[in-house]
């Protein structure tokens, strides 16, 4: 018997239920009477507002035209007037176009004219056209104001055919000509094939002023005369300007008293196209409601099984969302959530130490004081601060969502980083928030070493800031000292130029000083070069013994000037060896040069080089030693730094840039080798470089008798084209050329050397030297050019590149331009003349 009124209660709320569905459907009946009457309306704005832009665009596309052909028109009239065409030429040219554009227009559509000079040129001339007054026109004052753009005129009646006409014209830029056409609405269009209205509808083109221009309407409109409909789309344009047409349900009365839906849209010259549709025709489809009627309960009951399995699915949904929840809680080892207003807590996930003295919910200020505990001291005040529930309020109030950081945090007798959490969402209750904590000692550890790397790396790059302005103090130092004697001995020697022996001490210390600036030039370029990576190697067989011989035979000289003690030693059992010569030379002369700069008068400086690993991957060691100056421990462990300089006692009074010890270093590196350094203040210094050398077996060398000695070449009966843009180098090559017998003649830029060349006779010239950077053509552009002359010499004539620009890269686009050598500056005369030896044919085989 106690089940009976749980039926009834069932059956009652099924009822109820039941009731409510049918009263929602019969709500749903008209409901959805109403939405599909807006849907026709709202559908038809869509279908009409997309018609009447595509008439707009059409109509956008034929004035594109017409603004097309005006624009070519008008800028071929100024191509004329910048070429000094005469009245008559431009006459007879516009004629010919107007002939060409009616031919393509239509002529009844178009009528082209232009004011050329003050006078009329038409297409279709008419009587009176010299007496009319054109400069009061309307459409020529809006040229000139519009100075270059294309103006409309609105509809008026012209006054020559007596019909309606738009005229667009444009002012050229160079001359006050003005081309213009008459356009005559109801031949505006282009396209043979418009776009086709719907059944009933009607379409209006405007002017900016709400001019009818031309019609397309329905037969039934046929009979309105042109005043009907303009008085008509005066309304329409008046609901259009005033927005009460512009709701999609809104309609205006036709003159046949029938609603009407407009629809426009606006060209990009104020005109406005205008499309009408009769209210019945949107509206037909309302009369098969009863049809809808019954596909709206069949959709009624898809609908609710929808929801249904929407239910479902959102159910799923949520579970999953539970589930990605749970997981991202997991990261937390501690989760509160938090009423800051009743300042309580509940916990929802705690750590262990948490859970053993706190309840899940309680007072907040118990949680802060059991936190407090585990929390480092410095830390401790800061997070009761920072965590309150008078901050958190603050926060709320300032929609902070995510706000917290890093703290220390004890676990089991140690210290490890934590990361706290106060988050704020709409989801949550009222005045809450959740408190989360997760450990973050690993990313914390990383965080901190980033940190440290990022200090060293700042500290390191302060170091090398400092370092480097030290070096630019002491390179300007050291750059002035050679060019002070430069100009100090200039200056002496044009003052004794009447003293022989005078003059040739000071040239000779003149030449010094400029060979020391062009070796500080000289480290500073290479430095560059190496920092950038853009050194090389040039492996080639050479003979080790011969080559260190060779280099070291300029020290021997220095040693006896120094009264020092310099001697080489070998134990090398292969001195054929595979390697770049220039750069082990490189590396001796650099630190060769360092001994005897370092060691005073009487002192003894070494080189040793033995071999070791006897084989064909032997290794080599260099080892320079002297008993000089030396070096601070200090300085040792920085001599491979650029810009480092050792400034203690006597090092600071020599000259140096501070990259010696860095080139060689990089060099060494780069050749798979190893430097060593040892050295003791007072006592001296010792390097040691040891590098793989590919050996080469050779037998014993037999000792040769020395060479006799050779006269100095000359360049006699040899004719010399001389390009170059400096002055002063000009005139010293001139000189020295014609002092070796030479004929020079001079170029001062790329281009005359190229027009020297073409206007001498063919093999006039031997040899060309072509300065690289000049104006008007470089030296490349101009080898190229002259390689490019058709004649026999052309080819073939020696081009030698003479250039501060000695790097590799220089070396390529020379060689890529067709020149046959490069010589740099400053330019030794000897290698210049052997090059030019080497390179021109003897006169019997040119």
């Amino acid at each position: 018997m106690k089940k009976h009124p749980k039926r009834i209660r069932n059956v009652l709320i099924g009822m109820r239920l039941n009731f409510i569905l049918v009263i929602i459907f019969i709500l749903l009946t008209f409901l959805s009477m109403h939405l599909l009457k807006e849907k026709l309306l709202s559908n038809a704005q869509e279908t009409g507002t997309t018609l009447a832009r595509s008439y707009a665009v059409e109509e956008q596309n034929n004035i594109a035209v017409y603004e097309t052909l005006l624009s070519l028109g008008a800028q071929y009239i100024d191509g004329q007037v910048q070429e000094g065409a005469g009245s008559q030429e431009l006459a007879d040219w516009l004629n010919l176009y107007f002939k060409n554009i009616t031919a393509l227009m239509n002529r009844e559509a178009i009528d082209p004219y232009a004011v050329v000079d003050g006078t009329i040129v038409a297409a279709n001339p008419w009587e009176g056209d010299d007496e009319f007054d054109y400069a009061s026109a309307v459409w020529y004052q809006m040229a000139l104001d519009a100075d270059g753009a294309i103006i409309y005129t609105d509809a008026y009646t012209d006054s020559i055919t007596g019909r309606p006409v738009i005229t667009m014209a444009k002012k050229c830029k160079n001359s006050n000509s003005v081309l213009a056409f008459d356009i005559f609405p109801e031949n505006f269009r282009i396209s043979s094939t418009p776009i086709q209205l719907p059944e009933g509808a009607s379409y209006y083109l405007c002017d900016q002023q709400g001019t009818l221009l031309y019609s397309q309407a329905n037969a039934s409109y046929a009979s309105y005369s042109r005043e009907v409909l303009q008085e008509y789309l005066n309304d329409v344009l008046a609901g259009i300007k005033d927005g009460s047409l512009a709701p999609y349900n809104a309609y205006i009365h036709a003159p046949d008293g029938r609603q009407r839906a407009v629809y426009f849209d606006h060209l990009t010259n104020g005109w406005i196209a205008v499309v009408t549709f009769p209210y019945s025709m949107i509206l037909a489809d309302l009369r098969s409601f009863i049809a809808a009627f019954a596909a709206v309960f069949v959709i009624f009951l898809l609908g609710a099984a929808w929801m249904i399995l929407r239910d479902y699915r959102l159910g799923i949904r949520m579970e999953r969302t539970n589930e990605t929840v749970r997981v991202l809680g997991n990261s937390f080892y501690a989760l509160y959530r938090v009423d800051y207003r009743q300042e309580t807590y509940e916990m929802i996930k705690g750590s262990d130490y948490i859970r053993s003295r706190v309840p899940k919910s309680g007072p907040y200020s118990l949680l802060l004081d059991e936190l407090s505990t585990v929390i480092e001291k410095d830390a401790c005040q800061e997070f009761r601060e920072s965590f309150s529930t008078q901050n958190i309020r603050q926060l709320v109030d300032h929609r902070i969502r995510d706000f917290g950081g890093d703290f220390r945090r004890l676990f089991n007798e140690e210290y490890r980083w934590v990361n706290v959490r106060v988050l704020f969402d709409e989801s949550l209750s009222p005045d809450e928030v959740v408190l989360c904590f997760r450990e973050v000692e690993t990313e914390k550890q990383q965080q901190l070493q980033r940190r440290e790397l990022l200090e060293s790396a700042l500290e390191a790059a302060q170091k090398s800031e400092k370092a480097k302005n030290t070096f630019f103090s002491s390179m300007s130092h050291d750059m002035r000292t050679p060019l002070n004697a430069i100009i100090g001995l200039s200056e002496l020697a044009q003052q004794h130029a009447e003293e022989p022996g005078n003059l040739a001490d000071y040239m000779r210390k003149i030449n010094t000083a400029s060979r020391q600036l062009l070796s500080l030039i000289n480290d500073i370029l290479e430095m560059s070069r190496l920092e950038q990576g853009k050194v090389s190697l040039n492996y080639q067989e050479f003979d080790l013994v011969d080559y260190v011989e060779d280099c070291t035979s300029v020290f021997r000289a220095q040693a006896e000037q120094a009264e020092q003690d310099f001697q080489v030693t070998f134990d090398v059992a292969d001195r054929l060896v595979v390697g770049d010569a220039d750069r082990i030379g490189q590396i001796l002369n650099n630190l060769l040069s360092n001994a005897f700069k370092f060691t005073g008068i009487g002192g003894h400086i070494s080189l040793r080089i033995k071999q070791f690993d006897y084989n064909e991957s032997a290794k080599y060691q260099f080892v320079v030693e002297d008993n000089g100056a030396g070096m601070s421990a200090e300085f040792v462990e920085r001599i491979f730094e650029p810009y480092a300089r050792e400034t203690r006692f006597g090092a600071k009074n020599v000259s140096g840039t501070g990259l010696g010890m860095p080139i060689v270093k990089s060099l060494v590196a780069q050749m798979s080798g190893q430097i060593t350094v040892e050295s003791q203040l007072g006592q001296g210094s010792v390097f040691t470089v040891t590098i793989p050398l590919a050996a080469r077996k050779s037998e014993k060398k037999v000792p040769q008798a020395p060479a006799a000695p050779q006269k100095p070449q000359r360049l006699d009966g040899l004719h010399i084209l001389l390009a170059e843009d400096n002055e002063v180098n000009m005139e010293i090559a001139t000189e020295l050329l014609t002092m070796s017998g030479a004929e020079v003649t001079q170029a001062w830029n790329g281009q005359e050397a190229v027009e020297r060349f073409q206007s001498a006779p063919a093999y006039c010239f031997d040899a060309i030297l072509m300065d690289m950077q000049m104006p008007e053509l470089d030296g490349c552009g101009a080898a190229r050019a002259i390689r490019a002359i058709k004649r026999p010499d052309a080819k073939s004539v020696p081009i030698i590149a003479v250039t501060a620009n000695a790097f590799a890269e220089d070396i390529a686009q020379t060689t890529e331009a067709g020149m046959n050598a490069h010589v740099s500056k400053p330019i030794d005369f000897s290698i210049l003349i052997k090059t030019l030896l080497e390179l021109i044919p003897p006169r019997d085989q040119a």
